[in-house]
């Protein structure tokens, strides 16, 4: 087993998922698309990570290396390996497969609840960030973009806002709109800069729930790699 991790961002990585690499000794390289690095040949890789940023997959004429990550989701579709995509690389995963990627109504920012689908709590992979006796998940979430459920998807979570909160594609392709890589640090460094926040108050609520958290998306990489 070998990892292929795609950054859009230098800001955005891959958090837990690559503590959770590192701790089960599998080997994973880290692929800076915005800083031109050339996509490797996949031969030797089981299964593909596409990290979040805050550019659009409707942008792909500005950024550019969208078109060969699209291109990069793809062959690892085809080739039946796994796939987790996280926030734009949700969104990535949608459009690889032929489903509409667009504007939402409204942001969300910070800590949300959203309900996992009967087929969510039936996923074994999924069901694991879950809340204790509940069929929902309390998520970081940064996006204002969203996308249509791609055909023959099986749609995992939603909110209020949003529809499509996470979906499966096959037995090994994960979309998430929401973020549950995210450390306490990650997050106070996405917020430095934000003056329509409280980041105080957003990091002590992040203290409060992280521990928990943080084991939910242990087992939710556990259920993925194996």
């Amino acid at each position: 087993m070998s990892v292929l991790i795609v950054k859009n961002i230098l800001a955005e990585g891959p958090g837990t998922i690559e503590d959770f690499l590192k701790g089960e000794k599998i080997p994973y390289k880290v692929l800076e698309l915005s800083r031109g690095e050339a996509i490797p040949d996949i031969m030797g890789y089981s299964h593909l990570i596409v990290m979040g940023g805050p550019m659009a997959v409707y942008e792909m004429q500005k950024y550019a290396y969208l078109e060969a990550e699209a291109e990069l989701i793809r062959d690892f579709i085809n080739k039946g390996r796994g796939v987790l995509g996280i926030c734009l690389g949700a969104q990535m995963i949608a459009h690889a497969l032929g489903a509409r990627v667009y504007p939402g109504g409204a942001k969300e920012i910070g800590w949300y609840t959203v309900d996992i689908t009967d087929d969510g709590m039936k996923d074994p992979v999924f069901s694991t960030l879950s809340l204790e006796s509940s069929s929902s998940a309390q998520v970081f979430q940064w996006h204002g973009d969203t996308f249509d459920l791609p055909v023959d998807a099986v749609r995992l979570a939603s909110s209020g806002l949003y529809e499509n909160q996470a979906f499966r594609y096959g037995g090994n392709i994960y979309a998430l709109q929401f973020h549950i890589e995210v450390t306490p640090w990650m997050i106070k460094e996405w917020f430095e800069d934000e003056k329509d926040f409280n980041v105080q108050e957003m990091l002590k609520q992040t203290n409060n729930i992280y521990s928990k958290y943080y084991n939910r998306a242990l087992k939710f990489y556990k259920r993925f790699f194996s």
